[in-house]
């Protein structure tokens, strides 16, 4: 899968899931708009990869910020093809009954409206070029209640909605729009929720855990065409279908 010339915005991009997947697209001859909080984990992921990144940071949870991120990526390369809305926090993990309201809602703002701030900055742009991309990062916990997680898991059922209506909205219009639940991934969010000790998530093995490069090969998948079937829809690496055609082992 090539990508040559084709430009990705990750939100999220400072670690994780988000950093795997800027060095995969780039790897596929992408320009990467990096954009997170951290300005200099994404500045560093930049210069790794060389002139095709550039580090926009921002917080996804205000719009006026996203706007500008889209702004700055397009000022860059001249045009936006994908965007990955990857950005996700599972703190503060805690019962529903003593959860802080302050904090919970803070989830909300980065976890779902992250993903409406995302959609609504580059909807606009890709529907005046008759094409794009957009990705949403699931997760099981949008099906399946947690405990301790009921901000998490309502935020992502609420993101995994708001990815069909887009799909639905959009794709007359040349937008490809599905999501990704990629299961549970090693990165620095298990080491959180291996912490709080809450629900089976947290007891774990971080054997069993996949590499956060499965999810972005995924994600470079759905990118083409061999994903159109997908459309509008979710798709599970935790299906062996799945890993068989996007390579994964």
């Amino acid at each position: 899968m090539k990508l040559t010339g084709k430009t990705v915005l990750i939100t999220g991009a400072s670690k994780g899931i988000g950093a795997a997947t800027a060095r995969v697209f780039a790897e596929a001859g992408a320009n990467v708009a990096l954009v997170a909080r951290n300005g200099d984990a994404i500045a560093h992921l930049a210069g790794e990869i060389g002139q095709h990144a550039i580090a926009i940071p921002c917080d996804v949870s205000r719009f006026w910020e996203m706007q500008a991120a889209v702004e700055a990526c397009l000022k860059a390369f001249a045009g936006l093809d994908v965007l990955i809305g990857n950005a996700g926090v599972i703190e503060p993990i805690a019962p529903l009954a003593t959860s802080d309201p302050e904090g919970w809602g803070h989830a909300i703002d980065i976890n779902l409206k992250g993903v409406y701030n995302g959609m609504r900055a580059a909807m606009p742009v890709m529907q005046e070029a008759g094409h794009g991309t957009i990705i949403t990062i699931s997760s099981g916990a949008a099906h399946n209640p947690l405990e301790g997680w009921s901000h998490y898991c309502a935020s992502k059922a609420g993101a995994a909605m708001l990815t069909m209506c887009a799909h639905k909205e959009a794709a007359g219009q040349g937008l490809r729009v599905m999501g990704l639940s990629p299961g549970t991934v090693a990165t620095d969010m298990q080491h959180q929720i291996k912490q709080s000790g809450i629900n089976p998530v947290s007891q774990l093995d971080w054997s069993d855990h996949i590499p956060p490069e499965w999810p972005a090969k995924a994600l470079l998948w759905m990118c083409g065409p061999d994903a159109d079937d997908y459309l509008g829809e979710e798709i599970s690496l935790r299906d062996e279908g799945i890993r068989k055609k996007v390579g994964l082992t």
